[in-house]
């Protein structure tokens, strides 16, 4: 009897641990996991929720200056390049909301599209993610490059992500309606080509998933910033730092320029960085206030940093 009741509590046990029925849209639990380091406030589906003020900070950073602070911190592949844009010379930022596509299966597609009759979803499985979006959002979509048939937009979707994000979108698919999407006002998009074609044959599996842009791996809650030059995708934990550094060597850069032009700066043309060269900087930043958007106190905690000997500065760990 005892191990009858002890086969009976171990079947329960499976049965509890296994979900009802899989889930298109990760849950609040499942996003948590892949983002656990972010501390954080969070949207209530889990995303790190990084502040307004932030994205405007990185729009003026060159992709070089963050991508540098990112590879020096382990992260290799956050970079993607090769895009058509509905406007190319406009750089936008936001935070990622992914959704991840495949080609349609049609035992698949019967599974989620009952998952999504359950769920009260409405239209077809591109316009799911749309309805996802918070303002300051970028729709960020792994449709394997498709583009013929891979117009995961028109013009109608196209303005549903203007109304909810006021940002954009970045897909390593298509879209259709290019022109009519390029009037719509406050809103951009990066993708991999035009087609007049019609969304077919693909299928929507995942939202709120790692996906991988070309060579760049995205999790929900990125900082994204599109530029002329292409997406760099920041993870949120490493955000805030990243830009400080990257707005620190874009100062160092302008006092250097300024040096390189008034010939004051030697053979040094790229640095010669000195703690008397760092001082120089410090009373620079006093005469041009107005160049910091950090806080002072921030300011001199990088210059202190900047000033130690470059292994000195290397985080535990970091490669």
């Amino acid at each position: 009897m005892k191990k009858l009741i002890g086969l009976a509590a171990a079947i329960g046990a499976l049965l509890v641990a296994l979900p009802s029925h899989a889930q298109v849209k990760m849950t609040h639990d499942q996003v948590l996991f892949y983002t656990s380091e972010w501390k954080g406030d969070r949207f209530p589906d889990g995303r790190p929720k990084l502040p307004d003020a932030l994205l405007k900070r990185a729009l003026d950073m060159t992709i070089e200056d963050v991508w540098e602070y990112l590879r020096d911190h382990g992260y290799r592949n956050q970079f993607e390049s090769g895009w058509q844009a509905l406007h190319i010379d406009k750089p936008f930022a936001g935070r990622a909301l992914t959704a991840q596509y495949m080609p349609t299966r049609p035992d698949m597609q019967k599974a989620i599209l009952a998952e999504g009759k359950a769920e009260g979803r409405v239209g077809g499985t591109n316009s799911w993610p749309i309805n996802e979006l918070q303002n300051g959002d970028v729709y960020v979509a792994d449709g394997f490059g498709k583009i013929v048939e891979g117009t995961l937009i028109g013009s109608n979707l196209g303005n549903a992500v203007a109304a909810h994000t006021h940002t954009g979108f970045v897909f390593d698919a298509g879209i259709r309606d290019q022109e009519e999407n390029r009037e719509i006002p406050d809103f951009n998009g990066f993708y991999r080509g035009y087609d007049p074609s019609a969304w077919a044959d693909m299928e929507l599996t995942g939202i709120n998933v790692p996906v991988r842009i070309g060579r760049a791996i995205v999790l929900p809650g990125d900082l994204v910033l599109a530029k002329p030059e292409g997406v760099l995708f920041i993870p949120a934990i490493l955000a805030e730092d990243a830009i400080s550094a990257a707005e620190f060597t874009a100062l160092t850069d302008d006092f250097n320029f300024e040096l390189n032009r008034e010939d004051k700066n030697g053979a040094q043309f790229e640095g010669g960085w000195t703690p008397a060269k760092y001082d120089a900087f410090a009373k620079w930043i006093d005469v041009h206030p107005e160049k910091l958007k950090m806080p002072r106190s921030e300011f001199d905690a990088l210059l202190a940093r900047a000033k130690q000997p470059k292994l000195e500065r290397r985080s535990p760990g970091t490669p």
